[in-house]
């Protein structure tokens, strides 16, 4: 461009004032419609890792996580009742509407509602719905069967329910106490 300007002021010193304006603009104008350098470019941003998906710095804290992310509100009929604990049918949200909300334990004669189309969210805290194990459960008052529990339950692998004689169903465990949950999740 330089060059350009130069040959312009000579040629322009001899032909008029006019003509090397002229020749000026045209020669600036042809460097202002250049199309300019793309701006440096930048990295793109790294999005944050959520909370939930984060690597843990030990298993034991990876684990409870997840047990705390997948916490469920059980709030059921107790099935079967064996020395470790209480199988459920889940799904009875009347439970968690006073009268029958103050107590974790409502006795078998009362008649809680349960929603027909009721589907479990993935969400904590969201209601559990069907059949599952409930161990670390409150020593008093004492259950029976066919009685009603409301408790929080976190997620604590599998069990195999026998409902009759030959026959073995695997349904969800669940524990009342998170250091049960956590404790349970890492045996083999």
């Amino acid at each position: 461009m330089c060059r350009l300007l130069a040959i312009c002021s000579r040629q322009g010193a001899g032909m008029g004032g006019n003509l090397a304006r002229l020749l000026l603009l045209l020669a600036l104008a042809g460097c202002a419609s250049r199309p300019s350098p793309p701006p440096p470019l930048r990295p793109a941003a790294i999005p944050p890792v959520p909370a939930q998906t984060a690597p843990a710095a030990n298993p034991v804290e990876a684990i409870r996580t997840r047990c705390i992310q997948g916490r469920r509100r059980i709030c059921g009929r107790v099935l079967q009742i064996t020395p470790s604990g209480l199988v459920v049918d889940s799904g009875y949200t009347g439970l968690l509407q006073p009268p029958l909300n103050h107590s974790w334990l409502a006795r078998a004669n009362v008649a809680p509602s349960r929603p027909s189309a009721l589907v479990e969210g993935a969400a904590p805290d969201s209601i559990a719905v069907g059949l599952l194990f409930l161990t670390d459960i409150p020593r008093r008052p004492s259950v029976h069967p066919y009685d009603y529990v409301a408790l929080i339950g976190y997620p604590a692998g599998r069990y195999d329910y026998v409902p009759a004689p030959g026959v073995t169903n695997t349904i969800r465990r669940f524990a009342a106490g998170l250091e049960t949950a956590v404790r349970l999740n890492l045996q083999p």
